[in-house]
């Protein structure tokens, strides 16, 4: 009888993405440094316990306490009326990371969808090739800026100003930053249906539904998750974009964007206002760039060997 016993298991296809993640040194670096930042404007908070929006009535004490530099009491310090700029940015960290997520999350379900159906319905194809060339077409941030002007105050009275400009700027950025994932997508699907395995789930009557979501989404996880890295990127900078330019959440609403348009009249005799949020902006898109160069190494099977 034969021994099995010393035989290996066969390592699991994370494992190898993983493995292969790891070689990329940009790619762990940009992870490091994406998790710290995220820790910092989580757990920061809790160690950290300023509040970000704090102004003290006492208009002496206020004066005192405005446009200070650097120092213990105030590690990054503080703003035209006295407000702590580390707490302020933590708090502007969250909301900012927070609109990348979730935004991110909207172009993509929506490029994987329209890319999904385009690719495998051939008649509809055309039409949504079309739709796709048409939003190319549109000038993005003009179109971002009508959409704030038009619908912020009527979400804000119904929503709250936190809550309804959030809602409209991830659902304004999503909405129009979905068509290059559609095009990777429609690409790899039609790719896939004439591959071996589609042909042969076809010719045994799979429904379109079971075929869609058990062989082909599977296969194109890859060039979605690049662009879905990608695309948390766009989206900070484009509400960095928004923000700077007065468009985007209430000025009592920290974000980093917010952070560096109230900075910018001071950039002269303070210029670490604008330093501190443009070097955090920068940081998160250059290590989230590094780790969708990395994932799209890792998740391609010619590049790990097999």
């Amino acid at each position: 009888m034969t021994d099995i016993s010393h035989i290996e298991k066969p390592r699991s296809q994370w494992a190898d993405v993983w493995s292969q993640f790891k070689t990329h040194k940009g790619a762990v670096a940009g992870l490091t440094v994406f998790v710290t930042l995220i820790l910092f404007v989580t757990i920061g908070p809790f160690i950290w316990t300023v509040d970000p929006t704090y102004i003290n009535p006492n208009a002496a004490e206020m004066i005192r306490t405005r446009n200070k530099p650097p120092s213990w009491q105030f590690p990054l310090g503080t703003d035209q009326l006295g407000r702590d700029m580390l707490a302020r940015m933590m708090k502007g960290g969250q909301v900012s990371i927070a609109v990348g997520l979730v935004a991110m999350a909207i172009s993509i379900l929506l490029g994987t969808l329209v890319g999904v159906m385009a690719g495998y319905f051939k008649r509809l194809d055309g039409p949504l090739m079309r739709l796709t060339d048409l939003f190319l077409a549109l000038p993005l941030l003009p179109l971002l800026l009508v959409m704030v002007m038009l619908f912020r105050d009527p979400l804000a009275r119904a929503m709250g100003p936190e809550a309804g400009t959030f809602l409209l700027i991830v659902f304004a950025i999503g909405v129009t930053s979905w068509m290059q994932a559609a095009r990777i997508v429609r690409g790899d699907v039609l790719a896939l249906k004439e591959r071996e395995f589609v042909l042969a789930a076809r010719s045994i009557g799979t429904p379109s539904r079971r075929m869609i979501l058990r062989h082909i989404l599977p296969n194109v996880v890859s060039p979605i998750m690049v662009s879905a890295t990608l695309g948390i990127a766009s989206a900070i900078i484009t509400e960095s974009a928004l923000s700077f330019l007065g468009l985007g959440f209430p000025p009592d609403f920290p974000t980093w964007g917010r952070l560096l348009f109230d900075g910018v009249d001071y950039i002269q005799q303070y210029p670490e206002r604008v330093m501190w949020p443009g070097i955090a902006i920068s940081l998160t898109v250059l290590s989230v760039n590094y780790i969708g160069d990395g994932l799209r190494d890792a998740l391609d099977p010619r590049i790990r060997g097999r």
